[in-house]
């Protein structure tokens, strides 16, 4: 049985113009590998270990190229181009992977990169999707304090972003602690904060307080030199505000405000803060 979507080693059955006809060990049934593709010194009797897939014409074809995904596998693949119905993905292959529409998450464009898995539709067809989740394990090894890199493979605003770290574990970044805009296919870096009893990890992009003070005070520093010396948001601002122009939260922004009022490089008021050196 050919298996759509798999590597197998198959025995070279007969040669024609079109390429060498391939069959398993005890099968009759033959797939073509296109002349161009069979290695030089291939004779009848020969195995050759090839991926079997489907062509621009819906026929199942031999390839002795490498794409990049395989059926169980998860990759990170470009997206070519996008229609009403889907869109087009790169995965090394002459003919583009079809990702379905109903199987993506979020708006995707051109260029942009996915976190994606191959299936075979009920048309017999190999397909892309999105829901990556049933192929993601709980057993990372992985545990408070580690640094650990993924990638985002959905967002909800309610729940927070979804990472596959190291494109293999189940991540979470709580939306409490989200806080710039990512979307699917996204590289994250990120600190492990939690291990949850189900073994699932629940991540933060910021580093521990302490550790993350003097970035944030440099942040502040960077959008107040850039508003000319005043910027909008002080010690009684919303934390919504907060978020909007620093992407920081309330806490850390008084925190890092605080280390530069010490460092006597602003004044802080309920509304603004000012650099120390600002003139009205």
């Amino acid at each position: 049985m050919f298996n759509l979507g798999e590597y197998q080693t198959l025995i070279v059955d007969h040669f024609a113009d079109a390429g060498a006809f391939l069959r398993e060990s005890a099968g009759e049934e033959t797939v073509l590998l296109p002349g161009r593709q069979v290695p030089e010194g291939t004779d009848v009797g020969s195995l050759l270990t090839v991926f079997l897939y489907k062509d621009s014409e819906d026929r199942l074809i031999a390839t002795t190229g490498t794409p990049l995904l395989v059926r169980g596998g998860i990759a990170l693949l470009s997206v070519k181009q996008t229609s009403p119905i889907g869109a087009f993905l790169d995965w090394g292959l002459a003919k583009d992977l079809f990702l379905p529409f109903k199987e993506t998450k979020g708006e995707l464009k051109p260029g942009q990169k996915v976190l994606v898995t191959l299936y075979v539709d009920k048309s017999r067809r190999l397909a892309a999707t999105m829901r990556v989740d049933r192929l993601l394990r709980a057993d990372s090894p992985y545990r408070e304090g580690d640094r650990v890199t993924g990638t985002v493979y959905a967002v909800k605003e309610e729940i927070g972003a979804f990472v596959a770290v190291d494109n293999s574990y189940f991540g979470l970044i709580p939306r409490q602690e989200l806080y710039e805009r990512l979307r699917p296919g996204d590289p994250v870096s990120a600190r492990v904060m939690r291990v949850r009893r189900d073994g699932k990890l629940d991540l933060s992009p910021r580093k521990k307080a302490y550790a993350q003070l003097k970035p944030d005070a440099e942040v502040i520093w960077e959008h107040l030199t850039a508003a000319g010396g005043i910027l909008g948001v002080g010690d009684k601002s919303d934390a919504a505000l907060i978020k909007t122009e620093l992407s920081l939260s309330k806490n850390a922004f008084k925190r890092a405000a605080g280390h530069l009022l010490k460092e006597g490089r602003i004044r802080i008021y309920d509304d603004h803060i000012e650099a120390a050196d600002y003139q009205p």
